[in-house]
C-alpha cells in the first residue's frame, strides 16, 4: 500500500440549535363555520442554512462557470507547458543517471556520489488544475475484497477459506516468515508500516480506519499490502513451492481437513496455470492482474494456508534480490520497506548507499518525475537518509499498536505447538 498519502484525522464541528417556541393567537370563527388562514409565522433560518442560501444564490449559473473553467485551464496549461519545459532536462538526467547505476552495478563497479543527480528538483507552484463543472464524479473502478472472492469462485473454483481468528492468521505468517528466514522485529515493523499497526488480514488500501465514505485507493492488501500484480508475479514465480507447502499438509491431514487442502491444491495449479500464459515480467503480469482472473488469484491471499505464503514471499524476494547483489548483511526494517515501497532495485540502491551519500543524494533519484510530484513524503524528506529516519519513525510508532503487538506475539509463541 502507498503509505506516503497520509489520511488525516476528519474533525466534525457541532452546531447548537436552539427550539424557538412561538404561541398564536386562536382563530376566530365565521358564519361558515370554517376557520380563517392565519398569517405565517416565519422560523428563524439557522445561520447555516442562511449562508447556503446566500451561496446558492450568488453562485454562478453553469454557462459562466464554464467560462470560469476554461480561463483557468488555459492558465493552468500554460504554466504547465512553462514547468514541463523548465524541469525536463532534470528528469531526463535523473533516468539516465539510473540507467548508468544499473550498467556499473551489472560490471560489479563502485557507485559513487557522482552516479547520482544532487540537486533537487523544481517544484510545480503554479495554478492547480481546475475542475470541469461539467464532469461527472464517476465512482472508483477498483475492484475490492468482494470483487476477488467473485472472480476467485467463478473462474478457478476457489473460495479462500478464513481465519477463525486474527490471531490464527497472524500465528500462519509468523510461522511461515520465521521458517523463510525473516526476523520478528522486521515483519512486526513492516506489518506496522503497510497495515497502520492494526490491520486485519483482509485490510484493503483505503479501508484502513473504517470511517464513513471510505474507498479503495489500490488493490494493496493484506499485512504487506500486496497489489494484483504482485499477486500474479509471485504465483508465477513461485507457485510449484506453494503447492509443495500444501501438499506436505494434506499429507498429515485427514478426513475434511485433507479434502479442503486437495481442493485448494487444485484450484491454485488451475491459476499457476493462468499466470505464466505470459512471459515472467511485471507489465505482463500487470495486464493480467487487470483481468477477472488475475483478481481472482489475489484472492489466495485471503486463505489461512495460502495467504501467508504470498505475503511473506514479497519480502523474502527482496532480501533474495540483496543477496544475489552481494549484501549479505540483515536488511533492517525501514531498508527492507524502502525495497517492499519503490521496488527491489531503488530499495538495493538505497540499502547499499554509505550514511554520508544517504544525507545528500536526493529521493528524487529514486523516482519518475508524476510519481514523485504525487508523493508529499518523498517532497518533504527529500533526501534518502530523511526517507529512512521518516519511514522508522512510522514503524517504531506503529509497532507499538495492538495489532504489531499481536503480531510478535505470534512470532513469541514459535515452538509452543500447533501445526
Amino acid at each position: 500500500m502507498l503509505r506516503w498519502l497520509g489520511f488525516g484525522r476528519r474533525l466534525v464541528g457541532l452546531g447548537v440549535l436552539a427550539a424557538v417556541l412561538l404561541a398564536a393567537a386562536g382563530a376566530p370563527s365565521g358564519n361558515s363555520g370554517r376557520a380563517q388562514a392565519q398569517p405565517a409565522i416565519e422560523m428563524p433560518v439557522p445561520k447555516t442554512a442562511q449562508a447556503q442560501a446566500r451561496a446558492q444564490a450568488q453562485a454562478p449559473d453553469l454557462k459562466t462557470r464554464i467560462a470560469i473553467y476554461r480561463k483557468r485551464l488555459a492558465a493552468y496549461k500554460k504554466a504547465r507547458r512553462a514547468y514541463e519545459k523548465r524541469v525536463a532536462p532534470y528528469w531526463r538526467a535523473v533516468t539516465a543517471a539510473r540507467a548508468m547505476r544499473r550498467r556499473k552495478r551489472a560490471k560489479g563497479q563502485t557507485i559513487t556520489l557522482e552516479d547520482y543527480v544532487r540537486e533537487q528538483p523544481l517544484l510545480y507552484t503554479g495554478p492547480p488544475e481546475p475542475r470541469d463543472p461539467e464532469a461527472k464524479r464517476k465512482p472508483t473502478d477498483i475492484p475490492v475484497v468482494a470483487d476477488f472472492l467473485r472472480h476467485a469462485k467463478a473462474h478457478f473454483g476457489f473460495t479462500p477459506q478464513p481465519p477463525a481468528t486474527e490471531m490464527d492468521y497472524k500465528r500462519a505468517y509468523a510461522r511461515v516468515a520465521a521458517a523463510a528466514g525473516l526476523t520478528k522485529e522486521a515483519c512486526v515493523k513492516v506489518y506496522g508500516f503497510e497495515a497502520t499497526g492494526n490491520g486485519r488480514y483482509d485490510i484493503q488500501a483505503g479501508f484502513e480506519y473504517g470511517r464513513p465514505g471510505e474507498h479503495a485507493i489500490s488493490t494493496a492488501l493484506g499485512y504487506n499490502q500486496l497489489l494484483t500484480t504482485n499477486s500474479v508475479g509471485l504465483v508465477a514465480a513461485n507457485g510449484d513451492r506453494f503447492l509443495d507447502a500444501l501438499r506436505e499438509k494434506a499429507a498429515r491431514a485427514s478426513g475434511a481437513r485433507r479434502a479442503a487442502l486437495q481442493e485448494k491444491i487444485a484450484a491454485l495449479a488451475k491459476m499457476i496455470r493462468f499466470t505464466r500464459t505470459v512471459k515472467n515480467d511485471w507489465y505482463a503480469h500487470g495486464r493480467l492482474a487487470k483481468t477477472e482472473k488475475g483478481q481472482g488469484v489475489h484472492a489466495l491471499n485471503l486463505d489461512i494456508d495460502i495467504g501467508p505464503l504470498l505475503q511473506t514471499q514479497k519480502l523474502l524476494d527482496s532480501v533474495l534480490f540483496a543477496r544475489r547483489n552481494g549484501y549479505r548483511a540483515p536488511l533492517a526494517a525501514a531498508e527492507l520497506e524502502m525495497m517492499n515501497l519503490t521496488g527491489d532495485g531503488n530499495g538495493f540502491d538505497m540499502v547499499t548507499m554509505p550514511a554520508a551519500m544517504r544525507a545528500k543524494v536526493p529521493t528524487s533519484n529514486f523516482f519518475q518525475q508524476h510519481g514523485y510530484e504525487r508523493n508529499p513524503v518523498a517532497i518533504r524528506n527529500n533526501t534518502v537518509a530523511k526517507l529512512i529516519a521518516a519511514t522508522d519513525a512510522t514503524m517504531e510508532k506503529e509497532a507499538r499498536l495492538q495489532g504489531a503487538q499481536d503480531l510478535a506475539a505470534a512470532f513469541d509463541g514459535l515452538g509452543r505447538g500447533g501445526e
